[in-house]
Order: structure tokens, then C-alpha cells, then sequence
């Protein structure tokens, strides 16, 4: 029996590499060196144009340091309210910047509003040297992490974006680092932002300094809340714009466009075709009890069975009604389980097409009964029936 629900499996599995995604946008074209349209939720990509081609990226480069900034916050290596002393290394980057003086103070959230909203060099050194010590060692993480996300064609030099023959990317990596970055909600205090003042210089020669966000599309299109842009004589326009509407977000990349206004319409572009044609479904929540599944041999006898992950898929707007679940577990497990042991799957199909598979998993651990606890479990299975009568 569960030799032929793993031969089912893997089938349904070669079944969704063998069929593409439905494409709705084979007739677009935009003014970009390379672009693409993701939706959030499944990973799909719905729009490709050049995607793997090498391009400059400018300050888009930003989306990889905001990334591990936040890491860094979620996993406690730093904080919000730590001091950073600005460098004279960071004070000096030319470019975009806020214009910090070596030796003056600021916080970590001063220094990543800077980056996300002004787009500030100096204060991207200043926090990249604030995690690893020198902005040498974090760029190291950086392309580590891009090696992590899957980016294959993606080198990092710095972490700002300022020109430099080795510093490239494409817009495919750009939206998987995109979209792990969105998967930090807390950003978009920051990535919303449209105007702010911040005092620079040192104490008894404060000058004030407007942050000003250089997404245009904050103020005209529904549902963006970020998340950067870049510029440079060599990277020309580029942007990676997101927007959520209802349960669907999606991210737009565009590099190498010629003017500023031509990213932000061709964005506008690719996120109405987007939102026009497809509708992401919610399936699961990791906090859902998927059910609950009988432990042999344990200290408790039940385990609730939960996903791996969230379970969203995309569907062309209409067919919400032909999705299908399927859940595939065995009858019971034998302790000891540990929580987080994978169990069983999710399956998501439409018209037998599998859009996607999620390890189902035990929710907590069970140790094993002891012996004393197993002979009154059986002493009491086998009194209560008479009880019963």
C-alpha cells in the first residue's frame, strides 16, 4: 500500500515538471533589458523576458542588504535601538546618501530607513560593517545567501550597488531575493514610507535631512509597498516593485530600462496583467490542523498533523472551483516522533496538474510509553468494553 502511494507521488511529482505553467502574457513586451512578474505566494513566474541575462543592478543591490539586515534582527544579532558609529569608510561612499560625518551616532533603524527610503549608500556600509565588521565580510554573506536563494548568476562586490564590472545580477534573482525579503512583513513599515526628515551631523552641528522615496509608484499604483529602486549610468533604470491585492502578491523586475518613467509604467505593465488575470488561493495555513494522526507506543496517543509552510497556488481567475486536495498520511505512526518529522504530503492538483506539494508534519515531539504505561493502557482497553455493557 504505501509502495504505490510513493509510486502515485512521485508521478504526480514528474507530472508537474513535465507540464508548463500557463503563460498569459506571450504578446507583452517591455522597454527593459530583462524583466519578470512573480507571483508571491506559489513562486511561479508568470512574465519572462530575458530573465537570465547579466545586468547591472545599481542600487537594487540593496534588496540583498536589506535582506540580511533583517535576518540579523530576527535571529538577535542585532537590534533596532543598537548604536552604530559611522565610519569614515561609510561616510565617504559617493552616490546616493544621506551625507553622515565620520564618528557621528545613529541607530539601526535610523540607518535602515536611510537604505530603504533614501536609498543611502553610506548608511548601507555603515550597517554592513555594523553585522560583519567590514563591509568586505558581509558581501562574502551576501553571495553566500544569493548561493542559498538559488540565484545562479549573481555577484556581489558591495553592498550598495555603485558601479563595478563584477557586480551583476539578473532580474530572475532579483526576485528570489525579493520575494524572501517580503516574507519579512516588518519591512514594510519601512518600505512604505514616503517622506521623512533625519538629523545628520554631529551633536551642536545637527542639519536636518528629507528622505524622500524614490518608488514613484507608493503614490499612484493600488496596493505597492515597495521595495527599491536602482540607477546608475552603466545599470540605467531598474526597480523591484511589489503590490498585494486580496490574497495575491506579486513582484515586478524590470533592469536596464531607459528613463525612470518608463520602470514605473512598464511596472504598472506587468502588475496589471498580473492581477487582471490570475487569483492566488489560500489552501493552508501552517497553522492548520491538517488531522490527527493515532502514535503507537507513545505517551500521548495523538499528534496533530500541521504543513510545512503556507499553501497558496495560483489559479487563472475562473477555475478557483477545480482545485482538488489531497491529503496522503499513513494510518498511524510509531513513537518516538519528533516534532517537525515529516509524515505525509499535501497535494494541490487541477484537472490532474499538481501546482503543488507540501510536507505535512508532526506538530509536537512524543516519546515513547514506558513499560508501566503501556501495560495500563492495555489492562484499561481491555476493562472498558466490559464497563460499557
Amino acid at each position: 500500500m504505501r509502495t504505490r502511494i510513493f509510486c502515485t507521488v512521485m508521478l504526480l511529482v514528474i507530472l508537474s515538471f513535465a507540464i508548463p505553467y500557463p503563460a498569459y502574457a506571450d504578446d507583452i513586451y517591455v522597454d527593459a533589458r530583462g524583466a519578470v512578474l512573480m507571483d508571491v505566494g506559489s513562486g511561479k513566474f508568470l512574465f519572462e523576458q530575458d530573465p537570465h541575462e547579466k545586468l547591472y543592478p545599481a542600487s537594487v543591490t540593496k534588496v540583498m542588504t536589506i535582506l540580511l539586515v533583517m535576518e540579523a534582527l530576527e535571529n538577535g544579532r542585532i537590534s533596532l535601538e543598537d548604536k552604530v558609529i559611522i565610519s569614515r569608510n561609510a561616510a565617504g561612499m559617493g552616490g546616493s546618501q544621506i551625507y553622515m560625518e565620520p564618528e557621528e551616532v545613529k541607530t539601526v533603524e535610523q540607518l535602515l530607513k536611510a537604505v530603504v527610503v533614501a536609498s543611502g549608500n553610506d548608511a548601507s556600509v555603515a550597517l554592513a560593517e555594523h553585522i560583519s565588521g567590514t563591509e568586505e565580510a558581509f558581501v562574502q554573506r551576501m553571495n553566500q545567501r544569493a548561493v542559498e536563494l538559488g540565484m545562479r548568476n549573481t555577484s556581489f562586490v558591495n553592498s550598495h550597488g555603485l558601479h563595478d564590472e563584477g557586480h551583476y545580477t539578473t532580474a530572475y534573482d532579483v526576485a528570489l531575493m525579493s520575494r524572501e525579503l517580503v516574507n519579512h512583513s516588518k519591512v514594510f513599515d519601512w518600505t512604505t514610507i514616503w517622506m521623512e526628515d533625519i538629523e545628520v551631523g554631529k551633536e551642536g552641528r545637527f542639519s536636518t535631512f528629507t528622505m524622500v522615496n524614490t518608488n514613484k509608484l507608493l503614490r499612484r499604483y493600488e496596493g505597492v509597498d515597495g521595495l527599491k529602486t536602482g540607477s546608475t549610468n552603466a545599470a540605467k533604470y531598474c526597480l523591484s516593485a511589489t503590490a498585494k491585492r486580496g490574497n495575491m502578491r506579486l513582484i515586478a523586475v524590470l533592469m536596464g530600462c531607459p528613463t525612470s518613467e518608463i520602470r514605473f509604467r512598464e511596472a504598472e505593465k506587468l502588475l496589471n496583467s498580473g492581477f487582471a488575470n490570475y487569483n492566488s488561493v489560500p489552501i493552508a495555513s501552517k497553522e492548520d490542523v491538517i488531522e490527527k494522526l493515532k502514535v503507537n507506543k507513545g505517551k500521548e496517543r495523538w499528534v496533530n498533523i500541521t504543513p510545512a509552510e503556507d499553501v497558496k497556488v495560483l489559479v487563472l481567475k475562473g477555475q478557483e472551483s477545480s482545485l482538488q486536495k489531497e491529503v496522503v498520511l499513513p494510518p498511524d505512526i510509531t513513537a518516538p516522533v519528533e516534532e517537525g518529522d515529516k509524515v505525509g504530503e499535501l497535494i494541490v492538483k487541477q484537472e490532474g496538474e499538481v501546482l503543488s506539494i507540501v510536507d505535512l508534519m508532526a506538530e509536537a515531539s512524543v516519546e515513547k510509553a514506558g513499560l508501566f504505561q503501556m501495560l495500563k493502557r492495555v489492562i484499561f482497553n481491555w476493562v472498558t468494553p466490559v464497563e460499557q455493557l
